[in-house]
């Protein structure tokens, strides 16, 4: 749990403080939804740890499909790179939240401090989040749109931001 504080913290932090030195990133965010290469990479990132997890995740009864699964991943891959290129971005970040959701609640299991809900409510988060931007990923473009209407905006976002990573780290190194 200590170890994803401190990523968490700092993520959350290092992405908080970006914003808020530079409010001029929103612009480059209202791009990303259909950025080509970011779709790509985070697809790219997403197949590596899928093929990571699947081959190295106890299956049970289920690891007849192990060798099915493996083989059907890269060519998934290649078929939404062909197929996919509406909010390929979108639906790649939104499956990599849920991919980064399940090692913090795995981090949190069976903790009893209180403090463990500050990454608990964060990997919920992410999954909320990640279902909504792979099923229906014009959500994440209409959230930046609205964000970046205004400095405020964006500031009060990543000033949250900056405040909730600040928090998890500081019970990172203190309570975890």
């Amino acid at each position: 749990m200590h170890t994803a504080g401190i990523i968490v913290g700092a993520f959350l932090i290092l992405i908080g403080l970006l914003g808020l030195i530079r409010p001029e990133l929103a612009s480059v965010m209202q791009r990303f939804p259909r950025s080509k290469i970011a779709g790509i990479g985070l697809l790219s990132i997403c197949l590596i740890w899928t093929v990571w997890l699947l081959a190295t995740i106890q299956m049970g009864e289920f690891s007849g499909f192990r060798r099915p699964l493996l083989i059907a991943l890269p060519i998934g891959y290649v078929l939404v790179l062909r197929f996919v290129d509406e909010f390929l971005a979108v639906r790649a970040l939104g499956i990599l939240c849920l991919l980064a959701a399940e090692p913090l609640l795995d981090a949190a299991f069976l903790r009893y401090e209180s403090s463990r809900l500050l990454i608990t409510v964060f990997a919920y988060l992410l999954i909320v989040a990640g279902l909504f931007w792979v099923s229906i990923p014009y959500v994440l473009r209409d959230q930046i749109n609205w964000t970046a209407r205004s400095v405020f905006r964006w500031r009060c976002l990543n000033a949250v931001a900056f405040i909730y990573g600040g928090v998890i780290l500081a019970f990172a190194f203190t309570q975890y």
